[in-house]
């Protein structure tokens, strides 16, 4: 019985999300107001958001063992897209969220049929020379529709009058939490698939699926555009949760992020990716308060420089992990449970008597 309780932890912590933005509770160290307030649901929403993302992209590097560099440029279409249809289109919102997806979804098509022509570090420049395209493309602010470094805001009047203002923020809190399980439930049903298996085998040998007389071709595909559309969709949810889109969005820098929040919480698991985008995406935030409060002001210059700089701080969060922690944050109960068993079986190996002696001193029998 406790066994079937531990296993049903993903759904109270469902449940406790949902119902989160009713309660007025507390959570000094970890959010700044109570978890009901509007500044927390706004933080939470972003890790949900990012922990979704890390977990699409895990489909690609855990799943099918495809380095990409160039993840973020779905995720920057799916977030343009949007934004620009209803700008220049004047489309409603919800004809806009769908035109991003199906415009990252047919990119990703598109993208992923070139850059899979190539296997290995070849496929991570390729992915990652589309990308620096992409963001080249956004800066330059062609014909006036990106907005260069500035971006552009989402216009009120497309979006529904229940997204708008600070008094609706849970409603977008529980637009982010949709989107995370959302994606949680494809990735599951896709690994779970005859296509995720031909994935797994594709990340140990791929020559030897080939044997099999299987096309590994097809199923990377599928893959890479599986997760791009998912990329996609969180473009959309991250238009609602910031109000605009900005060209941080397809830098490199973007995809660089997800990797270290699949590295973080465990490549190739299946809570790994959302744990390491949840802790990344809260780590960044609230590193920065750290970086710019009295009390690290006050230290000696030594110690205050490098602490004033919240990548420092990600940093070195980041290769602590690493080398304590390989493997990644998920693979921690099991890294646990086997020491406790290698504790457990040392006595009882120390006790045992050698079957070539007898217990009385003489020569066995």
């Amino acid at each position: 019985m406790l066994r079937r309780g531990l296993r049903s932890w993903p759904i109270a912590l469902l449940i406790l999300l949902l119902v989160a933005p009713y309660s007025a509770l507390p959570v000094p160290g970890l959010l700044d107001g109570p978890l009901g307030s509007p500044g927390s649901l706004q933080l939470i929403a972003l890790c949900l958001l990012y922990g979704a993302l890390a977990s699409g992209y895990d489909l690609l590097l855990g799943r099918t063992g495809l380095l990409s560099f160039g993840h973020a440029l779905y995720f920057a279409t799916g977030l343009y897209t949007t934004d620009l249809a209803m700008l220049e289109l004047r489309l409603p919102f919800a004809a806009a969220a769908v035109f991003g997806v199906a415009c990252t979804v047919a990119l990703a098509l598109l993208l992923g049929s070139v850059s899979l022509r190539v296997t290995g570090i070849g496929f991570s420049m390729v992915t990652l020379a589309f990308a620096q395209a992409g963001s080249i493309l956004v800066q330059r602010n062609p014909g006036g529709l990106t907005g260069g470094e500035e971006g552009r805001s989402a216009p009120a009047d497309r979006l529904p009058a229940a997204l708008l203002g600070i008094e609706n923020t849970a409603n977008l809190y529980w637009i982010a939490l949709a989107y995370l399980v959302l994606t949680l439930a494809a990735v599951h049903w896709a690994v779970s698939s005859p296509a995720g298996r031909v994935w797994e085998g594709i990340r140990e040998n791929e020559r030897r699926v080939e044997v099999l007389g299987l096309r590994p071709y097809g199923y990377k595909l599928i893959a890479f555009v599986l997760a791009g559309g998912l990329a996609g969709a969180g473009g959309v949810v991250y238009l609602l949760l910031t109000g605009g889109a900005t060209p941080q969005a397809a830098t490199s820098d973007a995809t660089l992020s997800l990797l270290v929040m699949v590295v973080l919480g465990g490549s190739g698991t299946r809570w790994g990716p959302l744990l390491g985008g949840v802790i990344y995406t809260w780590a960044g935030h609230r590193l920065g308060d750290l970086a710019n409060s009295a009390a690290v002001a006050d230290l000696p210059a030594i110690l205050r420089v490098p602490l004033s700089q919240p990548l420092f701080l990600l940093g070195g969060l980041f290769v602590a992990v690493v080398y304590v922690l390989p493997g990644g944050l998920a693979r921690l109960p099991a890294r646990i449970r086997a020491a406790r068993a290698t504790r457990s079986a040392r006595p009882a190996g120390r006790s045992a008597v050698p079957p070539s002696a007898s217990p009385t001193g003489g020569s066995p029998a």
